[in-house]
């Protein structure tokens, strides 16, 4: 049909949820959308690795997902997997095994793509007039850093400082993690001078740390831009460190299921802000899976127009 756009979805599985995302155009506004809580984060052993109740409730959620998906007629689904499965010791077990009970084949995205994608998400979402990008992911694995002028970042940078990876390694000290962020973003600081960069943050740490400092929230209706500065954010670092993990969840924008690892995010947040050299980073709503979809939307309509 003249003028109409394709749908693509993707099945983002990570550690906290399952989420089944299907658009027919802009990721602000998806057909379908369905998320099953996962809660990995408690199903690791001591050495990271997937227990067999962790892989029981990906199978599951995946079956359900594509029983959903089936339901609703949509057939391009991409599954993938973040750094919860990705950086798991026994990462090929568990997407072997879910691919022996499911049939489905979760990708795992390398930490410089998921970097890149987020970067591809957010110029889609400042637009390509927003000059020189830098964009900040604070993720529960790793954090990923991009930069750029274009439509493609020039510098790419994935580590593993995520939230959850420091509160379970107990790396919760102030001067550490900042000693940690300065030395592996040296490079990052020489290549591209981030200070002359539009700081853009990323991830639901950052949506969730611009909350708890002040920023509205953001409900159904006109999206509300939000800021995160880095006064105020320093402001509340010392308060989440007195606060024991289960009344974090009582702060505003802290969800229950983070509150543990609150502290540590907020931490590489604010390590990140002064390594780079920004007092204030602006909150992009999209990350790598708006980025992924973007990029499948337009091969998807690229196809349709050769074949229209």
């Amino acid at each position: 049909m003249p003028g109409r756009r394709a749908q693509v979805g993707v099945l983002d599985v990570g550690c906290f949820s399952a989420h089944l995302v299907v658009v027919d155009g802009s990721p602000s506004r998806p057909v379908l959308s369905h998320k099953t809580r996962l809660r990995l984060d408690r199903l690791l052993d001591r050495h990271n690795r997937v227990v067999p109740e962790g892989v029981d409730k990906v199978v599951a959620a995946v079956r359900a997902v594509r029983v959903i998906a089936e339901r609703e007629g949509v057939t391009d689904v991409v599954p993938f997997a973040t750094s919860v499965i990705r950086d798991a010791p026994n990462a090929d077990e568990v997407i072997a095994e879910v691919a022996r009970r499911t049939g489905t084949v979760l990708r795992v995205l390398p930490g410089h793509e998921e970097a890149r994608l987020a970067y591809v998400a957010a110029r889609h979402w400042f637009g390509w007039g927003a000059g020189p990008l830098l964009v900040l992911d604070v993720g529960g694995g790793t954090v990923e850093v991009a930069a750029g002028d274009g439509g493609t970042p020039t510098l790419t940078r994935s580590l593993p400082l995520g939230a959850r990876t420091l509160t379970r390694r107990l790396v919760v000290d102030r001067d550490e993690v900042l000693e940690r962020v300065r030395a592996a973003l040296d490079d990052v600081v020489v290549d591209v001078s981030p200070a002359d960069h539009r700081a853009v943050a990323c991830s639901k740490v950052f949506q969730q740390l611009a909350r708890l400092t002040g920023a509205r929230p953001q409900h159904e209706g006109p999206y509300v831009p939000r800021s995160l500065r880095l006064d105020d954010l320093r402001h509340w670092v010392p308060r989440l460190a007195r606060v024991p993990a289960p009344k974090r969840a009582r702060l505003p924008g802290i969800s229950r299921h983070r509150a543990e690892q609150s502290l540590a995010g907020a931490l590489v947040a604010e390590a990140l802000m002064v390594a780079t050299d920004h007092d204030v980073v602006e909150i992009c709503p999209w990350s790598t899976r708006e980025g992924l979809l973007l990029e499948l939307g337009a091969q998807a309509d690229d196809e349709y127009s050769r074949v229209a």
